[in-house]
């Protein structure tokens, strides 16, 4: 038998494996190859232009609603920053800084604030309303007068009861917001350093009408009277208990002595429980994040503040962050040193308590701090 094969695809005739493919046809070009691979994953026939853009229409930018937050966020920024700007602009400057014999620099930062009995800004029915009487004329007299003092110890906000009696340069003993109405400023920054040792740094005023509108601006602060209060000369009257007050009433609290048997040494311990609402109030963080109210505070702030023409904005701020820390559970809240309810300062405790002042030692203050200034019984 011959070995000879037909010529064309007879393979599986004689057992091959597959057809040979390299044979061309006789009639027509040779078929295109075929591929073992396996056809690439396509999507369904109406799905596989989905996503194209059609011709023509230009593609939508991916990033536009982050760049609308972006500017969104830079705007709100210099808000924030623009608004204390504007209000720094409305701050009454003074001079309090005396000429000479003042104490050498001291470490800390210590300031002097001042509540006075000034009327500016009020209208003659604010005046009314308020119970604070007309304006005498001249400077008036300070109400409140304390000492914040912050550093690397604990910050201490120290009330001097405008009882006190003091040396007054150039106008002998006398109480000490006498000083103020005699020459102001400078002369009540000059009395409070020859008695105490204690440099003041920058110096803070506010008056009635500041007060009210502060307070007003956060829409109240809290007040825990022990008892019921009735006072005509200051307007107040509130039941026993921890409430919400208004900016009247929170003056007429920050005024009220007639009430007590201490007097004035019971006053200056309401006016420190305001001014730890007012802190603890303006630190929330609804303050920045309600633009309304951000602006009503720095309004409100800054139309009724009176500050040494050598204070800065920055040194402002650290103020009230010193006085919000002094009125939070680290800080010291106390009253000068006091011998007996007469106000007169204690011989011994009181210059103690001015001496780790002075050396920014205030974590060596221990039992001289007291509410009341008395010793602790």
């Amino acid at each position: 038998m011959s070995d000879e094969r037909p010529q064309g695809n007879y393979g599986w005739l004689y057992g091959d494996d597959e057809p040979t493919r390299s044979a061309p046809r006789a009639d027509g070009p040779p078929p295109p190859p075929r591929s073992d691979l396996p056809p690439p994953n396509l999507p369904p026939p109406g799905q596989r232009n989905a996503g194209a853009t059609p011709p023509g229409k230009p593609r939508k930018k991916r990033f536009g609603a982050r760049r609308i937050v972006l500017l969104l966020v830079v705007a709100w920024i210099v808000f924030l920053v623009a608004v204390p700007i504007w209000a720094w602009g409305k701050i009454a400057k003074v001079d309090a800084s005396p000429a000479s014999g003042r104490p050498d620099d001291q470490p800390g930062t210590t300031y002097l604030l001042v509540g006075s009995d000034s009327r500016r800004g009020l209208t003659e029915e604010e005046q009314k309303q308020l119970s604070t009487g007309g304006d005498s004329g001249g400077r008036g007299r300070t109400d409140t007068i304390m000492l914040l003092h912050t550093g690397s110890g604990p910050s201490i906000l120290l009330s001097i009861p405008r009882d006190s009696l003091v040396d007054i340069p150039g106008y002998g003993r006398g109480k000490i917001n006498a000083a103020y109405a005699y020459g102001g400023a400078k002369l009540l920054v000059r009395t409070i350093e020859g008695n105490t040792g204690i440099k003041v740094d920058d110096y803070i005023e506010v008056g009635f009408g500041g007060l009210v509108k502060v307070v007003d601006s956060l829409g109240g602060v809290e007040i825990c009277p022990k008892e019921d209060l009735k006072d005509k000369d200051s307007g107040l009257d509130v039941k026993k208990g921890c409430q919400t007050a208004d900016g009247a009433t929170a003056l007429a609290y920050s005024r009220n002595r007639h009430s007590y048997a201490t007097q004035d040494i019971q006053r200056v311990q309401s006016q420190r429980e305001v001014l730890g609402s007012i802190a603890a109030e303006a630190k929330s963080p609804w303050t920045v994040l309600n633009p309304i109210r951000y602006v009503r505070v720095a309004k409100g702030a800054s139309g009724s503040l009176t500050i040494g023409d050598d204070v800065s904005p920055l040194a402002l701020g650290k103020f009230a962050l010193a006085l919000s820390a002094a009125m939070g559970g680290k800080g010291l809240s106390c009253t000068v040193p006091l011998q007996d309810f007469a106000v007169n300062w204690d011989a011994n405790r009181a210059p103690k308590m001015f001496d780790y002042i002075k050396q920014d030692r205030t974590d060596q203050i221990g039992s001289l701090c007291t509410k009341d200034g008395l010793p602790k019984r």
